[in-house]
C-alpha cells in the first residue's frame, strides 16, 4: 500500500561558502584512466563491483515507502496539562515550519498547548524569541533549527529553571547532549545522509560517474557532510569527483548560475551527476543547465543530501534538473519532539530513536510535496493513551 503523505512543508536548510577547489580523481586529486573512460563512453563494466552491489542494496532499502515503523512503541502515558514553546529559527524555513506544524499536531493529540515564536532568522531575533519563551514560563522549550551556542545565556537560564530543552537540528548528533544541555536533539544522522546520497550516485551510474559536489564550507555541519559524501564516492574507483564547489548559502542565488555555466562548459558530458548538501543549489542551477542545452530529465542527475523542501519535490516530480532528495520526515519529527518531552516530564530517559534515511524520486514520491512515513501517529497515540 502506498503511504499517506502530507503535501506539507519540508526542509530546506543550509548551503554553500567561499572557495572553489577543483578535484579530479576519486581521492588523491589525480584523474585515472578508468574514471575518464567512465564518463567518455568507455567500458560499461564498473570498477567497484562489491561497492556497487552494496550501494544498490542500501538505495533499494532507502527508497522503500512501505517500511514498517521502527520507532518507539512503548513509553510513559501522557502527562497532562503541559505548555511547550517552539522557538523557530525562522518560519520562512520550510523545514523549521514543517516541524513546528508537526509539533502542534501532536500536542493537540496529547492535550498540550504549544506557542510558536519566530526568531526571524537573525541572531538578535532568535535571542529575543528565546527571552520571550522564557518569560512565558513553559514546561518545555524547542530549539528549532538554530545553534544553542548562539544563545548561551538563555540556555543557562532554562537549565537553571529546570525547563527541559529539545533541539531540532540544534547540534550535529541526534539524541541527548551534555554541552549544551539538551534532553534530546532530533535529526537524522549526517553520516547516514551523506553515505546514502553518495550510494545513490554510485548505484544510479552503475559505478561510473563524473560528479560535482556543492557545499558551504563556512558551516561546519555542512562541510562535514560534504566531506563524508566525498569519502563515500571515493570507495568506487570509477567515480570521478570533477569539482568540489564551495558557495555560501546567502550567495547561492547569485553565484550558482554562473558557476554551473562554467562547470557545464568545462566538463561537458563528463559531468553526469551532482550532490549538494541541500536542495537549494538545484533551485538556482536549472536555468544555467537549460541554457547549456541540458534536458531536465537527463544528466547531470542531481541529488540533494538533506531536507527535501516542497520545491525539491516539485523539481523531482516534474523531472526538472533534480532526480532525488534525502528528505527529513518533518511531521514525524514534530511528533517525536512531543513524545520526548513526555518522557522528560515523566522522569524517563530519551527514546534514542533516530529516523532512518529515505530517498525520494519521481518513482516513489506519489506526487507528494514532502516525505511522511507511515505508522508513527498510531504508535505515539498507543503510547500516550495506554
Amino acid at each position: 500500500m502506498h503511504p499517506t503523505r502530507k503535501a506539507a512543508v519540508t526542509a530546506t536548510a543550509l548551503l554553500a561558502a567561499a572557495a572553489v577547489t577543483v578535484v579530479t580523481g576519486c581521492e588523491s586529486g589525480s584523474t585515472t584512466a578508468g574514471s575518464v573512460a567512465a564518463t567518455s563512453g568507455g567500458s560499461s563494466r564498473p570498477g567497484c563491483p562489491a561497492v556497487l552491489a552494496e550501494a544498490k542494496r542500501a538505495v533499494k532499502k532507502a527508497e522503500d515507502v512501505n517500511a514498517p515503523w521502527a520507532g518507539p512503541t512503548d513509553g510513559p502515558r501522557a502527562v497532562p496539562d503541559r505548555m511547550i514553546v517552539f522557538i523557530a529559527q525562522t518560519l520562512t524555513n520550510p523545514g523549521v515550519a514543517g516541524v513546528a506544524k508537526g509539533t502542534q499536531e501532536a500536542a493537540d493529540v496529547i492535550g498540550w498547548r504549544v506557542r510558536t515564536v519566530d526568531g526571524q532568522g537573525t541572531p538578535a531575533g532568535i535571542k529575543a524569541a528565546f527571552d520571550e519563551a522564557l518569560a512565558l514560563r513553559p514546561d518545555g522549550i524547542v530549539i528549532g533549527g538554530f545553534d544553542p551556542a548562539s544563545t548561551p545565556r538563555q540556555v543557562e537560564r532554562a537549565n537553571a529553571a529546570g525547563i527541559p530543552l529539545i533541539g531540532w537540528h540544534a547540534v550535529a548528533a541526534p539524541g541527548p547532549s551534555e554541552k549544551p544541555d539538551l534532553f534530546s536533539n532530533i535529526t537524522t544522522r549526517v553520516e547516514d545522509v551523506a553515505r546514502i546520497s553518495a550510494d545513490w550516485i554510485i548505484a544510479r551510474s552503475n559505478g561510473r560517474a563524473g560528479v560535482v559536489l556543492f557545499t558551504d564550507a563556512s558551516i561546519p555541519f555542512a562541510k562535514r557532510k560534504s566531506e563524508l559524501i566525498k569519502k563515500e564516492l571515493a570507495t568506487c574507483s570509477d567515480v570521478e569527483l570533477l569539482s568540489y564547489e564551495d558557495i555560501p548559502i546567502p550567495e547561492a542565488g547569485s553565484r550558482t548560475v554562473e558557476r554551473v555555466s562554467s562547470l557545464s562548459s568545462r566538463f561537458g558530458d563528463r559531468w553526469t551527476h551532482s550532490a549538494a548538501i541541500n536542495d537549494l543549489y538545484f533551485d538556482h542551477a536549472d536555468s544555467a543547465l537549460r541554457a547549456a542545452g541540458r534536458q531536465g530529465a537527463g544528466a547531470p542527475f542531481n541529488i540533494g543530501a538533506g531536507d527535501g523542501d516542497p520545491s525539491a519535490f516539485q523539481r523531482i516530480n516534474s523531472k526538472e534538473f533534480q532526480a532525488a532528495t534525502v528528505p527529513e520526515p518533518l511531521s514525524e519529527q514534530g511528533w517525536q519532539i512531543i513524545d520526548e518531552f513526555n518522557r522528560a516530564f515523566a522522569g524517563k530517559p530519551a527514546s534514542g530513536y533516530v529516523a532512518p534515511v529515505h530517498i525520494t524520486t519521481a518513482a516513489n514520491s506519489g506526487g507528494a510535496l514532502s516525505w511522511d512515513s507511515e505508522g508513527y501517529r498510531e504508535a505515539y497515540r498507543g503510547i500516550w493513551d495506554k
